[in-house]
């Protein structure tokens, strides 16, 4: 039995979560003059430069890019980032990817930045999975979905339209 291709959210859906989840972040770091938009690499760094446009619009908070790369198929090995340690410390931090399945890379990625002193620190997705197998959370999230463990959703927003869906 051949599985279809279901449309979770669209192009419009997309960039409105993504316009969503700015202006939480924003009200969330109110009081804060400068905020760490950190991506882990690939969607969720193209996620993460589209959520710092949209914040960069909306509000007057200084906010640098930073790129986190996590091997996803081994998530213990080193996690590198674009940005120096320096560049962060004592500083509000978003950790930003597309979709939150098992948890694995988000935690992992939570890991690497307890190793210096944050400000806050909050997590967002565009695509929220229900069931994990890490106690981690997403702070901000574009949907939630209860899906099963055969389903796998996909992200497109490298390149328009943007779609989300689940096969």
């Amino acid at each position: 039995m051949a599985l279809t291709k279901n449309t979770i959210l669209s192009h419009q859906e997309i960039e409105h979560k993504i316009r969503r989840i700015a202006y939480q972040i924003y009200e969330s770091n109110a009081n804060e003059t400068e905020i760490v938009i950190a991506g882990i690499e690939t969607n969720g760094y193209i996620l993460a430069k589209k959520i710092k446009q949209q914040l960069d619009q909306i509000s007057n908070i200084e906010s640098s890019l930073c790129k986190v790369n996590i091997n996803k198929e081994a998530p213990t090995e080193p996690i590198t980032t674009s940005i120096k340690k320096e560049d962060y410390t004592n500083k509000s931090l978003v950790l930003i990817d597309d979709v939150l399945n098992s948890g694995s890379t988000l935690i992992y990625g939570i890991k690497h930045f307890l190793d210096v002193p944050l400000k806050r620190f909050k997590t967002a997705v565009l695509v929220n999975r229900n069931h994990k197998k890490y106690p981690v959370k997403a702070d901000f999230k574009g949907i939630s979905l209860s899906t099963s463990l055969f389903e796998h959703v996909h992200v497109n927003i490298s390149k328009q339209p943007y779609e989300a869906y689940l096969d």
